[in-house]
Protein backbone atom coordinates (compact mmCIF):
# COMPACT_ATOMS: atom_id res chain seq x y z
CA UNK A 1 0.00 0.00 0.00
CA UNK A 2 2.89 2.37 0.74
CA UNK A 3 4.35 1.85 -2.74
CA UNK A 4 0.92 2.38 -4.32
CA UNK A 5 0.49 5.59 -2.32
CA UNK A 6 3.88 6.87 -3.47
CA UNK A 7 3.09 6.06 -7.10
CA UNK A 8 -0.29 7.80 -6.82
CA UNK A 9 1.54 10.95 -5.67
CA UNK A 10 4.09 10.61 -8.49
CA UNK A 11 1.29 10.36 -11.04
CA UNK A 12 0.22 13.88 -10.10
CA UNK A 13 2.03 17.08 -11.06
CA UNK A 14 3.89 17.65 -7.78
CA UNK A 15 6.96 19.73 -6.89
CA UNK A 16 10.38 18.48 -7.92
CA UNK A 17 11.54 18.14 -4.30
CA UNK A 18 8.48 16.02 -3.51
CA UNK A 19 9.07 13.83 -6.57
CA UNK A 20 12.70 13.23 -5.58
CA UNK A 21 11.75 12.34 -1.99
CA UNK A 22 9.04 9.92 -3.19
CA UNK A 23 11.38 8.29 -5.69
CA UNK A 24 14.12 7.90 -3.08
CA UNK A 25 11.64 6.11 -0.78
CA UNK A 26 10.39 3.93 -3.65
CA UNK A 27 13.98 3.04 -4.60
CA UNK A 28 14.64 1.72 -1.09
CA UNK A 29 11.35 -0.19 -0.99
CA UNK A 30 11.91 -1.66 -4.46
CA UNK A 31 14.86 -3.70 -3.18
CA UNK A 32 12.32 -6.05 -1.60
CA UNK A 33 10.86 -8.52 -4.10
CA UNK A 34 7.74 -9.13 -1.97
CA UNK A 35 6.91 -5.42 -1.95
CA UNK A 36 7.16 -5.29 -5.75
CA UNK A 37 4.57 -7.98 -6.53
CA UNK A 38 1.43 -5.79 -6.25
CA UNK A 39 2.98 -2.63 -7.75
CA UNK A 40 4.67 -4.05 -10.85
CA UNK A 41 2.00 -3.04 -13.35
CA UNK A 42 2.03 -1.40 -16.76
CA UNK A 43 0.55 1.80 -15.31
CA UNK A 44 3.19 2.09 -12.59
CA UNK A 45 6.04 1.38 -15.01
CA UNK A 46 4.68 4.11 -17.30
CA UNK A 47 4.63 6.59 -14.39
CA UNK A 48 8.32 5.96 -13.74
CA UNK A 49 9.18 6.04 -17.45
CA UNK A 50 7.48 9.43 -17.79
CA UNK A 51 9.49 10.83 -14.86
CA UNK A 52 12.69 9.38 -16.37
CA UNK A 53 11.96 11.15 -19.68
CA UNK A 54 11.75 7.81 -21.45
CA UNK A 55 9.65 8.73 -24.47
CA UNK A 56 9.86 9.18 -28.24
CA UNK A 57 10.10 12.98 -28.06
CA UNK A 58 13.25 14.38 -29.67
CA UNK A 59 13.43 17.50 -27.49
CA UNK A 60 16.77 17.89 -25.66
CA UNK A 61 17.02 17.79 -21.88
CA UNK A 62 16.86 21.46 -20.97
CA UNK A 63 15.56 21.83 -17.40
CA UNK A 64 18.45 20.97 -15.10
CA UNK A 65 16.10 21.15 -12.11
CA UNK A 66 14.47 17.95 -13.44
CA UNK A 67 17.74 15.99 -13.67
CA UNK A 68 17.59 14.61 -10.07
CA UNK A 69 14.06 13.32 -10.78
CA UNK A 70 15.24 11.59 -13.97
CA UNK A 71 18.15 9.94 -12.13
CA UNK A 72 16.01 8.70 -9.24
CA UNK A 73 13.33 7.35 -11.61
CA UNK A 74 16.03 5.44 -13.53
CA UNK A 75 17.40 4.04 -10.26
CA UNK A 76 13.90 2.83 -9.32
CA UNK A 77 13.47 1.17 -12.71
CA UNK A 78 16.85 -0.55 -12.28
CA UNK A 79 15.76 -2.07 -8.95
CA UNK A 80 12.31 -3.04 -10.18
CA UNK A 81 13.55 -4.71 -13.37
CA UNK A 82 16.35 -6.52 -11.55
CA UNK A 83 13.95 -7.89 -8.92
CA UNK A 84 10.81 -8.57 -10.97
CA UNK A 85 10.30 -11.02 -13.85
CA UNK A 86 6.94 -9.32 -14.52
CA UNK A 87 8.72 -5.97 -14.97
CA UNK A 88 11.20 -7.60 -17.35
CA UNK A 89 8.32 -8.81 -19.54
CA UNK A 90 6.57 -5.44 -19.36
CA UNK A 91 9.80 -3.75 -20.48
CA UNK A 92 9.54 -5.45 -23.85
CA UNK A 93 5.85 -4.56 -24.20
CA UNK A 94 6.57 -0.91 -23.28
CA UNK A 95 9.54 -0.76 -25.69
CA UNK A 96 11.76 0.40 -22.83
CA UNK A 97 15.06 -0.36 -24.60
CA UNK A 98 14.17 1.95 -27.49
CA UNK A 99 13.26 4.73 -25.05
CA UNK A 100 16.59 4.29 -23.23
CA UNK A 101 18.50 4.55 -26.51
CA UNK A 102 16.54 7.72 -27.30
CA UNK A 103 17.40 9.20 -23.90
CA UNK A 104 21.09 8.47 -24.53
CA UNK A 105 20.84 10.46 -27.76
CA UNK A 106 19.26 13.35 -25.83
CA UNK A 107 22.26 13.34 -23.48
CA UNK A 108 24.67 14.00 -26.37
CA UNK A 109 26.64 17.24 -25.93
CA UNK A 110 24.66 18.05 -22.79
CA UNK A 111 26.17 19.25 -19.52
CA UNK A 112 25.52 17.73 -16.09
CA UNK A 113 24.02 14.52 -17.49
CA UNK A 114 26.67 11.95 -16.46
CA UNK A 115 24.42 10.42 -13.78
CA UNK A 116 21.53 10.16 -16.25
CA UNK A 117 23.80 8.45 -18.79
CA UNK A 118 25.21 6.09 -16.18
CA UNK A 119 21.85 4.80 -14.97
CA UNK A 120 20.45 4.70 -18.51
CA UNK A 121 23.38 2.45 -19.45
CA UNK A 122 22.95 0.36 -16.29
CA UNK A 123 19.31 -0.23 -17.18
CA UNK A 124 20.29 -1.24 -20.73
CA UNK A 125 22.82 -3.65 -19.21
CA UNK A 126 20.17 -5.20 -16.95
CA UNK A 127 17.61 -5.53 -19.76
CA UNK A 128 20.15 -7.11 -22.11
CA UNK A 129 21.26 -9.47 -19.32
CA UNK A 130 17.81 -10.57 -18.12
CA UNK A 131 15.74 -10.63 -21.33
CA UNK A 132 17.06 -12.39 -24.43
CA UNK A 133 14.39 -10.82 -26.69
CA UNK A 134 15.49 -7.33 -25.62
CA UNK A 135 19.12 -8.31 -26.25
CA UNK A 136 18.16 -9.31 -29.80
CA UNK A 137 16.09 -6.14 -30.23
CA UNK A 138 19.05 -3.99 -29.18
CA UNK A 139 21.38 -5.73 -31.60
CA UNK A 140 19.11 -6.00 -34.61
CA UNK A 141 16.53 -3.19 -34.46
CA UNK A 142 17.97 -0.44 -32.27
CA UNK A 143 21.58 -0.35 -33.53
CA UNK A 144 22.61 -1.11 -29.96
CA UNK A 145 26.25 -1.81 -30.80
CA UNK A 146 26.58 1.63 -32.40
CA UNK A 147 24.65 3.43 -29.64
CA UNK A 148 26.62 1.80 -26.84
CA UNK A 149 29.96 2.21 -28.60
CA UNK A 150 29.28 5.92 -29.04
CA UNK A 151 28.39 6.18 -25.34
CA UNK A 152 31.69 4.48 -24.46
CA UNK A 153 33.61 6.74 -26.83
CA UNK A 154 32.01 9.82 -25.24
CA UNK A 155 32.78 8.63 -21.69
CA UNK A 156 36.43 8.05 -22.59
CA UNK A 157 36.70 11.36 -24.55
CA UNK A 158 38.36 9.54 -27.46
CA UNK A 159 40.18 11.64 -30.07
CA UNK A 160 40.96 10.11 -33.46
CA UNK A 161 44.19 10.36 -35.48
CA UNK A 162 43.09 7.86 -38.15
CA UNK A 163 39.86 6.01 -38.94
CA UNK A 164 40.57 3.17 -36.51
CA UNK A 165 43.32 4.71 -34.40
CA UNK A 166 42.69 6.77 -31.26
CA UNK A 167 45.16 9.43 -30.13
CA UNK A 168 47.49 8.31 -27.34
CA UNK A 169 48.06 10.99 -24.74
CA UNK A 170 50.37 9.73 -22.01
CA UNK A 171 49.93 12.92 -20.00
CA UNK A 172 46.14 13.01 -19.95
CA UNK A 173 44.59 13.10 -16.48
CA UNK A 174 42.66 10.07 -15.15
CA UNK A 175 38.95 9.82 -15.86
CA UNK A 176 36.59 11.22 -13.25
CA UNK A 177 34.56 8.79 -11.15
CA UNK A 178 31.40 9.57 -13.18
CA UNK A 179 33.18 9.10 -16.52
CA UNK A 180 34.62 5.79 -15.31
CA UNK A 181 31.25 4.53 -14.09
CA UNK A 182 29.60 5.46 -17.41
CA UNK A 183 32.34 3.65 -19.35
CA UNK A 184 32.00 0.54 -17.16
CA UNK A 185 28.21 0.40 -17.63
CA UNK A 186 28.61 0.85 -21.41
CA UNK A 187 31.18 -1.98 -21.52
CA UNK A 188 28.88 -4.32 -19.56
CA UNK A 189 25.94 -3.61 -21.88
CA UNK A 190 28.16 -3.99 -24.97
CA UNK A 191 29.33 -7.40 -23.75
CA UNK A 192 25.72 -8.63 -23.56
CA UNK A 193 24.68 -7.18 -26.90
CA UNK A 194 27.72 -8.59 -28.75
CA UNK A 195 27.68 -11.96 -26.94
CA UNK A 196 26.31 -13.80 -29.98
CA UNK A 197 28.16 -11.72 -32.58
CA UNK A 198 30.95 -14.12 -33.46
CA UNK A 199 29.79 -14.21 -37.08
CA UNK A 200 29.95 -10.75 -38.68
CA UNK A 201 28.09 -10.63 -42.00
CA UNK A 202 27.89 -7.08 -43.38
CA UNK A 203 30.43 -4.39 -44.28
CA UNK A 204 28.75 -2.04 -41.80
CA UNK A 205 29.09 -4.61 -38.99
CA UNK A 206 32.74 -5.08 -39.85
CA UNK A 207 33.31 -1.32 -39.63
CA UNK A 208 31.41 -1.15 -36.32
CA UNK A 209 33.49 -3.88 -34.71
CA UNK A 210 36.81 -2.41 -35.92
CA UNK A 211 35.71 0.96 -34.55
CA UNK A 212 34.76 -0.68 -31.23
CA UNK A 213 38.07 -2.56 -31.07
CA UNK A 214 40.00 0.72 -31.41
CA UNK A 215 37.98 2.23 -28.54
CA UNK A 216 38.55 -0.87 -26.40
CA UNK A 217 42.30 -0.58 -26.99
CA UNK A 218 42.12 3.06 -25.92
CA UNK A 219 40.15 1.99 -22.85
CA UNK A 220 42.97 -0.36 -21.79
CA UNK A 221 45.40 2.57 -21.91
CA UNK A 222 43.10 4.80 -19.83
CA UNK A 223 43.39 5.30 -16.08
CA UNK A 224 40.48 5.67 -13.66
CA UNK A 225 40.43 7.90 -10.57
CA UNK A 226 41.69 5.07 -8.30
CA UNK A 227 43.59 1.82 -8.74
CA UNK A 228 40.44 -0.20 -7.98
CA UNK A 229 38.36 1.73 -10.51
CA UNK A 230 41.09 1.34 -13.15
CA UNK A 231 41.07 -2.42 -12.54
CA UNK A 232 37.27 -2.50 -12.83
CA UNK A 233 37.42 -0.49 -16.07
CA UNK A 234 39.96 -2.87 -17.58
Amino acid sequence: KLCEGILNILEKDTKTSCQVACLEALRILSRDKKVLVPVTTKRNMQILMRLAKLDNVEDPLERESEFPVIVEALKCLCNIIFNSAVAQKLSLELNLAAMLCNLLQKCKDQRFVDDIKCFDLRLLFLLSLLHTDIRSQLRQELQGVQVLTQALESSLSVRWTEEYKAAEDRDRPPLSLQETDCAIEALKALFNVTLDSWNVHSKNESHQFRYMAAILRHCLLTMGPTEDKTEELH
